[in-house]
């Protein structure tokens, strides 16, 4: 099997109601990044100094020295910028992610994290890159994390974000049982679960967007008018679209060494207080946000055609198309991966089957279907797919001389093209069925081909929608 293991549709057109607390129109989630003393430093035992979100443009990593410049400006996210953004949000709900040997060099600060009552979440062992990590030491390094941050804090973090992941990171995460979320995601508006082996994991995406990082990459944020101005445009946007019936959540990340600036502080005061003007806002910790979403939208388990192997695929969409199964078959040996476990996806794969197949083939799938109201209809010998289509276009209760036109009709039309005349009858009523006959009967036999196919791919999706829901 050939399978593709993103998912590129999520919740789609129609994401489910998030029924946020109080009827609110958004939630707000306010993440505060303590990393400062757990960065990169040959004094934590890192090979080279960090290079990563700072002041310094075109950092580089310095292979076993200290680098002063980079070393003072992470100090002074704990020594002043921490403060400066205490002072700023102690009256809001705020989630820490903090890294774990950073808390454990910074027991004052943790005080008053815990004193504000914010949310302390575990952002990883150190504020190092992950990616080629072997995955024995990234397991082992969480469960230090854990460990070190309960010793900390006095609590194990109930949330996880390590940033600068790897591909094993989640599930890897998933996997310790720990964690009410997993926010190593910048994928959604809104939370979603996730399944590993047994576990369904909830993540709840974080932002790169949204985040003040952007002040420390050459494409980002120079100044504190274009972050304001950025998450105020953000913050109305999805408000908007909350007034509407589609409420989201707006993460917004901060880091104490650059939002801790004074220049960038104050761009901060007036976004909140921007938001804070508005009715029906909540803001939350992510903790809650999971909690809510866990409660309101708990993990549930669906079959995935992804998932199914050749036979179980075949005998579930084999009559699809109406008694031929080479199209399923087709379908199951393309690339399959979860934005097809839906009744869209399914159907993209088997009419990319069919209208890959030969002519000769494909008019054996048109000859596969029945007449409408023919011989088979009145014997009760439809299948039970066809059977429901025509009576529900009240096929099985013609009159005496509409069933003698329909006869007369399918005997000119299979005469003239070939093949028996087939239309979606779910899309029409008896009279519109009659009208489309009778202008379908008088074209050429490529266009009437051309347009029985894009009949029975219609007739298809309908079928899957019925079986798997929209």
């Amino acid at each position: 099997m050939n399978r593709y293991p993103r998912d590129m549709t999520g919740y789609g057109a129609h994401p489910p109601q998030a029924q946020w607390p109080s009827g609110a129109k958004i939630a707000v989630q306010i993440v505060l990044n303590y990393e400062e003393g757990g960065e990169n430093n040959i004094l934590h035992g890192d090979p080279a100094s960090e290079a990563f979100l700072s002041e310094i443009t075109g950092a580089s990593a310095w292979p076993d020295q200290r680098h002063w410049n980079m070393e003072s400006l992470y100090e002074y996210g704990s020594r002043a910028g921490f403060w400066r953004v205490h002072r700023m949000l102690s009256d809001l709900p705020v989630t820490v992610y903090g890294v774990a040997t950073a808390l454990a060099r910074a027991p004052e600060q943790v005080a008053a994290m815990k004193s504000a009552g914010w949310e302390i979440a575990s952002h990883g062992l150190k504020w190092i890159e992950h990616k080629d990590m072997p995955e024995a030491q990234e397991r082992a390094q969480i469960a230090e994390a854990i460990a070190l941050h309960t010793e900390v804090v006095g609590t194990p973090p109930r949330g996880w974000y390590t940033g600068r992941c790897s591909n094993n990171t989640v599930r890897l995460a998933a996997e310790t049982g720990q964690f009410a979320y997993v926010a190593d995601s910048y994928a959604d508006d809104l939370p979603y679960w996730m399944e590993f082996g047994e576990t369904d994991q909830l993540i709840v995406p974080y932002t790169m967007d949204c985040n003040d990082m952007r002040f420390a990459i050459q494409a980002g944020f120079t100044n504190g008018d274009q972050f304001e101005s950025y998450l105020k445009d953000s913050f109305d946007m999805l408000y908007a679209e909350g007034q509407t019936g589609a409420p989201k959540m707006l993460s917004i990340g901060l880091h104490c060494r650059l939002i801790g600036r004074p220049g960038r502080a104050a761009a901060l005061a007036r976004v909140i207080e921007h938001m804070k003007s508005h009715a029906d806002v909540w803001f939350a910790t992510r903790i809650e946000i999971a909690q809510h979403w866990a409660a309101m939208h708990p993990p549930r388990r669906t079959p995935c055609p992804s998932q199914m192997d050749r036979d179980t695929f075949v005998a579930e969409f084999g009559g699809i198309f109406e008694h031929s199964p080479w199209v399923a078959e087709g379908a199951h040996a393309l690339e399959l991966g979860p934005t097809h476990d839906t009744a869209l996806g399914v159907h993209q794969m088997l009419v990319r089957t069919f209208r890959g197949a030969s002519e000769e083939q494909r008019l054996a799938v048109l000859n596969a279907h029945p007449d409408l109201a023919g011989k088979l209809a009145q014997a009760k010998r439809l299948t039970a797919d066809s059977t429901a289509e025509q009576a529900g276009a009240g096929l099985d209760a013609l009159t005496d001389a509409e069933r003698e036109k329909f006869v007369a009709l399918n005997t000119r039309y299979a005469s003239k093209f070939g093949f028996p005349f087939i239309i979606a009858v779910r899309d029409h009523t008896k009279s519109s069925i009659m009208a489309a006959f009778m202008r379908r009967i008088e074209q050429d036999r490529a266009t009437e081909f051309s347009e029985a196919c894009r009949q029975v791919e219609r007739i298809a999706e309908h079928r899957l929608l019925q079986k798997l829901g929209a």
